[in-house]
């Protein structure tokens, strides 16, 4: 399975520190990335992993090869900067209206629609599992904003092409449905945010739905689940999906990792104690990416971590934790901790763009325009207001950003989370404000890429540390 790694060369990187005095964020060094041009615009030539690291580390125990299901190596296809931007919004919007929804549930007695869930159509980084006795392959999207692992399942009443073969329960002598009489069938509706119904045969049935329009519908099952060779999981519930349509690319389907019971982290916290972590790659191929479950895989000593929250009123897949501030080039900008504490700040891997309260982007777009006053900028694209021309220049000067959080952890996103380039000739600030003060601030994969990323349910709490990739 190829896996992508970065293109991105740094004549040096180095990182900006801060000490939070009482969250007053006092910095003391000040540092930014110096970059040749000519690596900003993403690969287009698919090259193999350097090095003998990625070869060591390819069949440790709970740990899959991971890629960026658009870059160069993926066989799903390529997509425009265009088609990716319009796919996260619909992911952001239906992220805060699962939020929003859920809120007015707990505390309203207000009537709700009948489907809830998270656009799959930005699931921007796939794995390779197995189902079934014999088992059999399949490639599908990873995603921390959703519990319900599921699958496309033949008989298909209607399904969406896929690249693997289209699974087959009745070649699996491991498959059985779930009947309506199960716990694991009366859970299910927390789990998809749908209602659950029941065949004829009293089979439970699932239907989850999304807010771009794609869906999934079909039986609640159980099945042997392989990770890798050595990592196998009977009677793993699942969906099996014979009624899919969407946005879902030519993946199998998706694996849920959300804090759920019914996700795959829950469902194998006794072989794992709940802790799965990742590093995303960038979309070229010189570090390889990984989802490892139990034990954080490499550099385990320079992950700090930060407690995870709990919020009532919020789905129960969604991870949130305490944001407290941001830096660029070393000086903390002047927003307060509360700015991101209602209502809240979410993780997830499916969101490409981190989006920021109102007030805290402004800032973040002030300071950082004011460090890139020396260059020309270009019309604004999509999402992005602040973007540059760089045309002409060998190198160019970019000022660290550096987030945030509770328990003095600070995470520099490196160059790739500061810069996004849709064109030759538009070098955008790769961040995005909410429309709305109610909206949840959400890190998205953009950010977390290169770091090693650990979650620990066990503990409540989640790291980030430098370097992750292999």
């Amino acid at each position: 399975m190829a896996i992508l790694h970065s293109h991105l060369f740094l004549l040096f990187s180095l990182t900006s520190t801060c000490l939070l005095c009482a969250f007053g964020l006092v910095v003391t060094e000040s540092y930014s990335h110096v970059v040749k041009v000519s690596s900003l615009q993403p690969p287009t030539i698919c090259s193999a992993p350097k090095g003998s690291n990625h070869h060591h580390h390819e069949h440790q125990k709970g740990m899959l090869k991971l890629k960026h299901r658009y870059g160069p190596c993926s066989p799903f296809g390529r997509r425009t900067p265009l088609q990716n931007l319009k796919q996260d919004e619909s992911r952001v919007y239906s992220l805060q209206s699962r939020f929003k929804q859920a809120r007015v549930k707990k505390t309203t007695t207000s009537t709700l629609p009948a489907h809830l869930g998270t656009s799959l159509s930005t699931g921007n980084y796939i794995v390779t599992i197995g189902l079934g006795t014999p088992s059999s392959e399949m490639s599908v999207v990873f995603d921390t904003g959703s519990d319900l692992t599921w699958i496309q399942c033949q008989p298909c009443t209607q399904c969406y092409a896929q690249q693997d073969p289209i699974f087959n329960p009745s070649n699996s002598s491991t498959y059985h449905n779930i009947p309506c009489s199960s716990p694991d069938c009366s859970q299910l509706s927390s789990a998809t945010g749908s209602p659950t119904g029941c065949s004829s045969s009293t089979s439970c049935l699932y239907s989850t739905s999304y807010a771009d329009g794609s869906s999934s519908n079909g039986f609640f099952a159980r099945d042997t689940l392989s990770l890798t060779p050595s990592d196998v999981f009977p009677n793993f519930t699942f969906g099996c999906g014979q009624q899919n349509n969407g946005l879902f690319g030519t993946t199998a389907g998706l694996l849920g990792l959300g804090r759920n019971g019914l996700s795959l982290v829950s469902q194998t916290a006794k072989q794992y104690g709940g802790i799965f972590s990742y590093c995303l790659p960038t979309t070229s191929s010189s570090t390889a990416g990984y989802l490892k479950f139990g034990a954080a895989a490499s550099n385990a000593s320079s992950v700090k971590f930060t407690p995870l929250l709990k919020n009532p009123n919020a789905p129960s897949s969604f991870y949130f934790l305490q944001m407290v501030g941001i830096s660029v080039g070393g000086q903390a900008l002047n927003i307060t901790p509360s700015t991101f504490a209602a209502p809240g700040t979410i993780v997830d891997s499916g969101t490409i763009i981190t989006r920021l309260p109102m007030s805290a982007y402004a800032v973040l777009r002030s300071t950082f325009r004011e460090f890139m006053s020396n260059y020309t900028m270009a019309p604004a694209y999509q999402i992005f207001d602040t973007c540059y021309d760089f045309s002409g220049l060998d190198t160019v000067n970019i000022p660290t950003i550096v987030l945030h959080f509770g328990g003095n952890v600070n995470v520099d996103v490196g160059m790739t989370g500061i810069l996004y380039f849709p064109t030759q000739t538009q070098n955008c600030l790769a961040f995005a404000a909410n429309t709305d003060p109610t909206d949840l601030t959400i890190i998205g994969n953009r950010q977390q890429r290169t770091l090693q990323v650990v979650y620990d349910l066990k503990s409540n709490k989640i790291g980030f540390g430098p370097g992750g990739c292999m």
